[in-house]
C-alpha cells in the first residue's frame, strides 16, 4: 500500500499542476494515502501566472492511482475566512473519515510593500492568509486527530526570510516567520499525543514564475547547478509525515540546494 497506506492527509494551496502543493499532493497519494486537498481559485486567478482547472489537477492526481484503491478529493477554500480552517478540516474528515496529515502550503502572493508602502491591509491580509489560517488549521487538525491513530503529522510552509532580505515583501516574510517562530512552541504541545509539527522552507522553486530570464539571473546562486523544482521540497515532506520521521519534530528545515549559501 505504500509508506502511507492507511494515512488520511489534508494539503492545502493545491491549485496548480506547476506547483508545491500538487507536488505534495501527489508524493502522498503515490505513498499510498488518501487525501483531500484545498485551493482559492479567486488568489489563483489574479495571479499572473493564472489558475489552473480543478478538473484537471483532482483527475491528475487520481490518476496515479488508478486502480481506484484511494480517494483524492477536492474544494475551493478562501482560508482567510475566521471560521473556514475548522470548515475545511471537518470537510475533510466527512469526506475520508478521519486526518492523520496536515501540510499547509497555501500562501498569499501579492499585495505587499517596502515601508513606506505598506498599510494596515496589506499586513492584516497576509497575516490572515499565511499565518492565521495555518494556526487555525494546526488547531483543528489537533481537535479532530484520533490519538490512537500513530503518527500524526503537522508541517506548516516557511520562506526565505531567515536566509536573508527579501526586499518589497515585508507583509509576506513577517507572515512567514511567524509560523517559523511558533513551530517549537506547537511542537510541545502537541508531541504527548504522538503529533509532530516541522516547517520547511522550500526556497526558490520554479513553479512557472523562474521560466526565462528570471531564472538564469539567479542560477548562479544554486551551487547545485540548476533550479529548485516542485518535487525537491515535496520529497522532503513526505518524508516528514512518513514513519521513518516519527522523531523528527519542532524543526524549521531549508531545502534550497544550498541557494542560502550565497
Amino acid at each position: 500500500m505504500g509508506a502511507l497506506g492507511g494515512r488520511v492527509a489534508l494539503v492545502t494551496g493545491v491549485g496548480r499542476r506547476r506547483g508545491i502543493g500538487f507536488a505534495i499532493a501527489s508524493r502522498l497519494v503515490r505513498d499510498g494515502a488518501d487525501v483531500m486537498i484545498s485551493h482559492f481559485g479567486t488568489h489563483d486567478a489574479a495571479q499572473p501566472w493564472g489558475a489552473d482547472d480543478p478538473g484537471a489537477v483532482l483527475a491528475a492526481l487520481r490518476a496515479l492511482r488508478p486502480d481506484g484503491s484511494q480517494q483524492v478529493r477536492a474544494v475551493d477554500a478562501d482560508l482567510t475566512g475566521p471560521t473556514v480552517p475548522d470548515e475545511l478540516v471537518d470537510a475533510a474528515v466527512a469526506a475520508l473519515g478521519t486526518l492523520d496529515i496536515l501540510v499547509c502550503d497555501h500562501a498569499r502572493s501579492g499585495g505587499d510593500g517596502s515601508l513606506g508602502e505598506l498599510d494596515a491591509a496589506m499586513i492584516d491580509g497576509h497575516y490572515a492568509a499565511n499565518t492565521r489560517s495555518s494556526l487555525l488549521l494546526a488547531q483543528a487538525f489537533a481537535r479532530v486527530h484520533d490519538d490512537t491513530r500513530p503518527g500524526g503529522r503537522v508541517v506548516f510552509m516557511t520562506s526565505g526570510q531567515g536566509h536573508g532580505p527579501m526586499p518589497g515583501e515585508i507583509a509576506y516574510a513577517s507572515s512567514k516567520a511567524a509560523l517559523a517562530g511558533i513551530t517549537a512552541t506547537i511542537a510541545h504541545q502537541l508531541a504527548p499525543r504522538g503529533i509532530t509539527v516541522n516547517t520547511v522552507n522550500p526556497g526558490p522553486v520554479n513553479t512557472g514564475y523562474l521560466d526565462g530570464a528570471a531564472g538564469e539571473a539567479l542560477l548562479s546562486r544554486f551551487p547545485l547547478g540548476r533550479l529548485g523544482e516542485p518535487d525537491d521540497p515535496a520529497r522532503l515532506i513526505a518524508w516528514l509525515v512518513s514513519d521513518e520521521a516519527a522523531w523528527v519534530t519542532a524543526q524549521v528545515i531549508t531545502t534550497d540546494g544550498g541557494f542560502s549559501l550565497s
